[in-house]
């Protein structure tokens, strides 16, 4: 399981998320990443961000989302209060990364 492994991170974003920008903010530091996956508004206020690529990547993206995270980025647009992540197999069906 070291850094290079691929994997699927599924990461679940609370806060003032939608509506800011704050989907177009996560695809350019995943393309940056060179992560493939999405961001999308769900109906309960959170984005839902999944990504694919190797696990220190997907990691260093986790890390940005955070909102308590030392890591995170300036000019994030938006608030975080929170942030939940899943890690699974990749499934491969993403290329590129999308705003749903």
């Amino acid at each position: 399981m070291g850094d290079d492994e691929i994997v699927r991170l599924t990461a679940w974003v609370r806060g003032r998320v939608q509506g800011v920008g704050f989907r177009w903010w996560v695809r350019a530091r995943a393309l940056e990443l060179g992560l493939d996956g999405s961001a999308t508004n769900l109906r309960d206020g959170r984005v839902e961000v999944v990504a694919e690529g190797p696990r220190g990547r997907c990691r260093r993206l986790l890390e940005m989302l955070d909102g308590d995270s030392p890591a995170g980025v300036p000019g994030r647009p938006g608030k975080v209060t929170g942030v939940t992540g899943r890690w699974s197999e990749p499934r491969g069906e993403a290329a590129g990364f999308l705003e749903r």
